[in-house]
């Protein structure tokens, strides 16, 4: 890392930060504060929902795979681009229809407040460990490029993230994933493009052409390591596993950001076509460093990694192609992807504990200003529970991939079941949603520690024991395989029961499908004060910022490494210069043109 390098990631980090500064203000109230009081502008949700759905996992983990087993890891990412399509065509109006706060109230609304309380404080303590998995993910890719101790980056990085998230709250976090998103697809573009080139030997050209014919042969050909019936289950695991970490009601808080369901479908849809774009630039460093760098040990800075020295292959590639300051864009980018998923996860969780369990339970009758102020006191509590829980991953042995697709398919996947089907089936009994997450507990339990592997080999087709590289494979589908199953017999048969219902469970199931599927409609002239401040600010805040990547030029650097800080902050000044643009077109009434941040108007801000 050269002086350059650590001006940039200065700046940045100076500039993620002043965004909770900037935002504060927009935030008046409880619903502000954990939703934008349901009035942020449809590309700001889209861009949300593609950030919170990875984070610097992608760029260590999964890039550890990419660099292993080459495009086999794109199915994850695939799978979120058909479960976001059919959030768009399916859910995602849906959810904005609940005409929540969060997501546990949809719960109550469909559940009833025994549920509530049960979903709360499972997900509570899911949400902060996935969040310590995140940060345990980015911090030991910065700690490999500073060279800094894991411990110290993870508690800075932790800081940086939660206050972020407790200053500005959900405006503040909406935000950042929309500036952080330009970043890192900015440097996705150059980091692929300098990747290719050193193939090449510093020939564009002829990188393109011998970039597959030097791919090792896995990387292309799955079966090659892996066998078939082994890649295929894996797959189909992996694509159900998306599907549902996208389109339940757990999950429904990136649409409830949206002014209204046309919005909110616009958002989803938005996220679905950005997945497509993203992995194909994401995973072309650490492939192109399995050609370059088959033994990574020769690397010295990564030899910290120990046994997990694959995590490491995109630092790797960065590390030896990129020019001076690009190294730290890297490591900005690297930080996006993880900040805005954290910063996204600690406003969601310390909505649910106010809005579902601090109001209802210790406060009912507290004023919003209270509420406000216990949100910001919890997202910092949760934030240090964050760094607890990332520093506890380090003493785990498997690889962050592994860790994040076993803790998926066994923990989240029986918490999400009853969270799909429950926006499906109208008729259950109370104990139906509870009950079926403890079942699938028990499936996992079961499938991990008694279930004989000898039995599944035998089952699908295997000749012999699964291998090494296969068992965390197949520990992933097989407990994906059950907890789906099992888990969804368990809920569709509660039904049965459902005719004991009291009225009054009946009425709420009622009026909870009635509005479900009741359109949000907005009204564009109740909306373009927010529309205008929203375009503003984000336009005054990204040209400043795309300037200083483009300003980086200057360093003294071969030509590609200067027309890559022109690209990289060309595309962020660009966008800041038509958000502002656009803001200049809307009219506002003389009364408001004052007003230099506008608050929300009266009724969007009521407005559940």
């Amino acid at each position: 890392m050269s002086k350059y390098d650590y001006a940039v990631v200065a700046v940045y980090l100076a500039f993620i930060c002043s965004l909770g500064l900037v935002f504060r203000k927009f935030s008046k109230d409880s619903s502000d504060y954990f939703r934008g009081g349901g009035n942020i502008l449809w590309w700001l949700v889209g861009a949300t929902a593609f950030m919170s759905q990875f984070s610097a996992w992608t760029f260590t983990g999964a890039a550890s795979k990419a660099y292993t087993d080459g495009l086999m890891v794109t199915v994850l990412f695939l799978g979120n681009a058909i479960g976001y399509f059919i959030a768009y065509r399916w859910s995602a109006a849906k959810y904005r229809q609940m005409r929540v706060v969060t997501p546990m109230e949809g719960v109550r609304d469909r559940f009833g407040r025994v549920n509530e309380q049960f979903f709360t404080w499972i997900w509570l303590p899911i949400g902060i460990l996935y969040a310590g998995i995140w940060l345990n993910a980015v911090s030991k890719f910065v700690s490999v490029v500073f060279g800094m101790n894991l411990q110290i980056t993870i508690v800075v990085v932790g800081f940086v993230v939660v206050f972020v998230a407790a200053i500005g709250g959900a405006w503040a976090v909406v935000a950042s994933d929309f500036m952080q998103m330009l970043i890192l697809m900015a440097m996705s573009v150059v980091a692929a493009f300098l990747s290719v080139k050193a193939v090449g030997n510093g020939s564009l050209a002829e990188g393109l052409s011998s970039f597959v014919d030097r791919l090792p042969r896995n990387h292309l050909h799955w079966t090659a390591l892996l066998r078939p019936q082994v890649v295929v289950l894996w797959v189909v695991a992996a694509l159900v596993k998306q599907f549902c970490t996208t389109n339940n009601l757990n999950d429904s808080n990136r649409f409830l950001f949206s002014r209204d369901s046309k919005t909110a479908r616009q958002a989803s849809l938005l996220a679905s076509l950005l997945f497509v774009v993203g992995p194909i630039l994401w995973f072309i460093p650490p492939m192109a460093a399995a050609i370059l760098y088959p033994d990574l040990s020769v690397i010295p800075e990564l030899k910290p990694l120990g046994s997990h020295i694959s995590d490491g292959a995109y630092v790797a590639i960065g590390l030896r192609t990129m020019p001076m300051g690009m190294i730290g864009l890297m490591v900005s980018a690297i930080f996006a992807a993880t900040m805005s998923n954290m910063d996204t996860g600690l406003n969601k969780n310390a909505g649910i504990f106010v809005r579902n369990f601090y109001k209802p339970i210790l406060r009912p009758e507290a004023s919003e200003r209270e509420y406000l102020v216990v949100g910001k006191l919890v997202s910092v509590v949760f934030g240090a529970l964050v760094v607890l829980a990332a520093l506890r991953f380090e003493a785990f042995k498997q690889g962050l991939f592994d860790i994040m697709m076993l803790f998926s398919s066994m923990i989240a996947i029986p918490f999400l079941i009853p969270l799909i089907w429950g926006i499906v089936i109208k008729r259950t009994p109370r104990w139906a949603a509870w009950s079926t997450v403890l079942v699938g507990f028990a499936v996992s339990y079961w499938s991990s520690n008694v279930l004989d592997p000898e039995v599944v080999r035998k089952l699908i087709g295997l000749h012999s024991p699964f291998t090494p590289g296969e068992k965390d494979d197949y520990l992933f589908f097989t407990s994906l395989f059950l907890n789906v199953i099992v888990s969804s017999l368990w809920f569709l048969g509660t039904t049965f029961f459902a005719r004991f219902n009291t009225a009054q469970d009946t009425a709420r199931e009622d009026t909870f499908f009635e509005r479900l599927n009741s359109p949000v409609i907005s009204k564009p002239e109740e909306t373009r004060v927010m529309d205008r401040a929203q375009l503003r600010t984000l336009g005054v805040i990204g040209i400043p910022y795309g300037s200083f990547v483009m300003l980086l030029a200057a360093i003294p650097n071969p030509l590609s490494g200067r027309l890559s800080f022109l690209v990289s902050g060309g595309i962020i000044a660009g966008i800041g210069a038509i958000l502002f643009r656009a803001s200049q077109r809307i009219q506002l009434p003389a009364q408001v043109e004052a007003r230099p941040v506008p608050a929300v108007p009266a009724e969007a801000s009521a407005k559940p």
